[in-house]
């Protein structure tokens, strides 16, 4: 089995103030809080954003795994509309004592390079800031932080450091080679 040599690098921001909002693309683009949990619209986003990047690790989650996971205290999930479609999202995920990871974030391929994933990376950093005041009894929010790698898009990292994130940890690792899976199987020509 062949190898992928992947570097990941972990990034946070330790204050609201570190949020870098981008400029709102043009048009009806909104972002919204999918407030109902749903494991089939959940597992929809993640497919499709990170079908050509090979995100993998939830693909085999069941139904009650999904639920189980949606109903958590402080799991949110924001998604960017680009008139009525959904074009990508952010997952957050409230830690111990303060801390939110944004778990998940990205566009659909189609919506990629139409500055909207900016917005939508701002609109999340601010809501995973804000997160205690929808979530009575969390702590309030002290510490923001992701981890992206170079299996992500080209712009990714440059997105998270223009948005006022800062590195903190790299790791590389070898991980068996995948394929992409897409949205679902065989959805990209071989």
């Amino acid at each position: 089995m062949s190898t992928l040599t992947v570097t990941t690098w972990s990034l946070e921001q330790t204050s609201s103030a570190d949020v870098r909002p981008a400029t709102a693309p043009g048009g009806d683009v909104r972002i919204v809080r999918a407030e109902v949990p749903s494991p089939e619209f959940s597992r929809f986003l993640y497919a499709s954003v990170g079908g050509d990047i090979r995100w993998i690790d939830r693909l085999g989650w069941t139904y009650a795994r999904w639920r189980d996971h949606l109903t958590r205290r402080g799991v949110e999930t924001w998604v960017a509309l680009d008139r009525g479609t959904p074009a990508g999202y952010v997952e957050l995920e409230a830690q111990d004592e303060g801390v939110v990871e944004i778990v998940y974030f990205g566009l659909l391929p189609a919506f990629r390079g139409r500055r909207i994933g900016g917005h939508l990376l701002s609109q999340g950093a601010s809501r995973a800031w804000d997160l205690a005041d929808r979530w009575p009894g969390l702590s309030p929010t002290k510490r923001v932080w992701l981890h992206t790698c170079s299996k992500d898009g080209e712009h990714a990292m440059d997105n998270y450091l223009r948005r006022g994130f800062t590195l903190f940890d790299t790791k590389v690792e070898e991980e068996p080679e995948t394929s992409t899976p897409g949205p679902w199987p065989r959805a990209y020509p071989a």
